[in-house]
C-alpha cells in the first residue's frame, strides 16, 4: 500500500510537470515524461483491476466491459463534442467542471474517512461512481470541444495527456461501478 501512495503522488507530480514542459513546447523532454506517467498510471491502476480480476462476480469480463465502456464513449464523444456550438460547448465545459470538482470532494471525502475506519454504503458507493461515469462521459465529450480550441498542431502531447487523464479516470468510474454493483469490492 505505501509503494501505491508514493507512485500515485509521482504520477500526479509527472502529470502535471510533463504538461507544463510540452505546453513551452519541448516536446523531446516531455515524450519521456509521458512515457513515465504512464508507467506509473499502470502501476496505480493494477490495484483496481487486481481486485476486479479476483472478484467471481467481476472478472475478466468486467475488466473488459470497462475497456469497451471506454472505447464506445471515445467514438460517440467525437462525435458530439466535435459538433457542439460555442455556446453550447461552453456551458458543457462548465458544467462538467464543476461536476467534476464536486466529485473530487466526495472522493477525498471517501478517502479521508476510510482512514478512520468509516466505509461508503454501497448504494453510495455506486451512486459515486454512476455519477463519476456520466461526469467523465462528459469531459470526453468536452474534450473533443475544447482540443481543437485549445492546442496548436505542435501540442499534441499537452493534449494527448488531457485525453489520457480523461479516459483512465473514466476507466477507473466505470469499473468502480460495475464492482461496486456486484458487491465484490466489499470483502
Amino acid at each position: 500500500m505505501n509503494t501505491f501512495w508514493v507512485a500515485l503522488i509521482a504520477e500526479l507530480v509527472v502529470f502535471f510537470v510533463a504538461r507544463g514542459i510540452a505546453e513551452k513546447g519541448n516536446n523531446n523532454v516531455a515524450l519521456p515524461l509521458l512515457a513515465t506517467y504512464s508507467l506509473l498510471s499502470g502501476y496505480t491502476l493494477s490495484g483496481l483491476v487486481y481486485v476486479a480480476l479476483s472478484t467471481q462476480e467481476v472478472g475478466l469480463e468486467g475488466v473488459g466491459f470497462a475497456a469497451l465502456g471506454c472505447g464506445v464513449t471515445f467514438i460517440a464523444a467525437r462525435q458530439i463534442g466535435s459538433n457542439l456550438s460555442e455556446e453550447d460547448g461552453m456551458a458543457l465545459t462548465k458544467t462538467v467542471s464543476l461536476g467534476i470538482m464536486a466529485l473530487l470532494v466526495a472522493v477525498v471525502g471517501q478517502v479521508i474517512f476510510s482512514f478512520f475506519g468509516i466505509y461508503t454504503a454501497g448504494w453510495l458507493e455506486i451512486a459515486i461512481s454512476g455519477i463519476g461515469v456520466f461526469l467523465f462521459a462528459g469531459a470526453a465529450v468536452v474534450d473533443f470541444y475544447i482540443l481543437p480550441r485549445t492546442y496548436r498542431d505542435d501540442q499534441y502531447i499537452p493534449a494527448a495527456l488531457s485525453m489520457c487523464l480523461t479516459y483512465i479516470n473514466l476507466f477507473i468510474f466505470i469499473l468502480q461501478l460495475i464492482i461496486a454493483i456486484s458487491g465484490g469490492g466489499r470483502d
